[in-house]
């Protein structure tokens, strides 16, 4: 009986053996240089369009900021902090893919991922905590601002009255 069981188990490690083959070797899975010159030159000229819009953003946020007063100037800075961030984001993305594309094996893409998105995570937790600094410090200068407004309203009023 016990021939038979290992005749049969034999059969069966026999007739699995090239798919367990195949599932060795599709970590070490090869990416065609084509594919990735593909994907590399796509990525590129993307982030050169993204780098025209950029540009052009940038010189708009300038005409604004130019022709409109001081809280305009904040704006201006949040628009302009806010299109930095985007522009960021998306030349990290495309940088990201160029490093993707360049992995040779399945195993080498998973880090590469990995390392990306950890990346990703620290910025944007450093983003978080600028803009909840600078809100701060917004508020606090415009809660500063508003009460100097209140008191020489109030010294004022009480001058006239």
């Amino acid at each position: 009986m016990t021939t038979e069981t290992n005749s049969v188990l034999n059969g069966v490690k026999e007739a699995l053996a090239p798919v367990t083959d195949a599932l060795k070797n599709i970590q070490n899975l090869e990416v065609p240089e084509a594919a990735r010159d593909f994907v590399k030159r796509a990525a590129g000229t993307a982030k050169d369009r993204a780098a025209d819009f950029h540009t052009g953003s940038e010189k708009v946020t300038n005409a604004i900021e130019t022709a409109v007063a001081n809280s305009v100037s904040e704006a201006a800075k949040i628009s302009r902090n806010i299109q930095q961030a985007i522009y960021q984001d998306t030349e990290a993305f495309f940088n990201g893919i160029d490093k993707l594309a360049s992995a040779k094996s399945l195993n080498e893409a998973v880090q590469i991922q990995s390392d990306l998105v950890r990346a990703r995570g620290e910025v944007l937790v450093s983003r978080a905590k600028s803009t909840g600094e600078y809100l701060g410090k917004l508020v606090s200068e415009g809660a500063k601002s508003a009460q100097e407004n209140f008191s020489k309203a109030a010294a004022s009023y009480s001058k006239s009255a």
